[in-house]
C-alpha cells in the first residue's frame, strides 16, 4: 500500500515536468523560426530606383515588382549587377528571355 501512495504523486509530478519541458522546447523553436525569417524589402521603392532610366518605366516597374515579390531582392543600380540576386537573374519568360529588368 505505501508504494501505491507514492506512485500517484510521482506520476503526476513527472507528467507536469514533461509538459513544462515540452512547452519550453516549443517556445524556443518558435522564437528561432521567427528570428530567421528574411526581412521583406520595399519592392516599390527598389523598383522605382531600378527603373528610373528606363524608356518604358511602367513596364519595367511591373516586371521588377513581380521579380522582387518572388525573390525579395532587387539588384543595385539601373542595369546589370544581377549576380547580386541569383533568384532575380534566374527568372525567365516562356521564350527564355530574362524576365527581370
Amino acid at each position: 500500500m505505501p508504494l501505491s501512495k507514492l506512485l500517484l504523486p510521482f506520476l503526476l509530478t513527472s507528467l507536469l515536468l514533461f509538459h513544462l519541458l515540452h512547452a519550453q522546447a516549443q517556445q524556443s523553436a518558435d522564437a528561432q523560426t521567427q528570428g530567421s525569417l528574411p526581412q521583406q524589402i520595399d519592392c516599390k521603392g527598389a523598383c522605382a530606383a531600378r527603373c528610373r532610366l528606363s524608356s518604358r518605366p511602367r513596364l519595367c516597374q511591373r516586371a521588377c515588382g513581380t521579380c522582387c515579390n518572388r525573390c525579395n531582392c532587387v539588384p543595385p543600380g539601373t542595369a546589370g549587377n544581377q549576380e547580386v540576386c541569383p533568384c532575380y537573374a534566374s527568372l525567365v519568360t516562356h521564350g527564355g528571355k530574362r524576365k527581370c529588368p
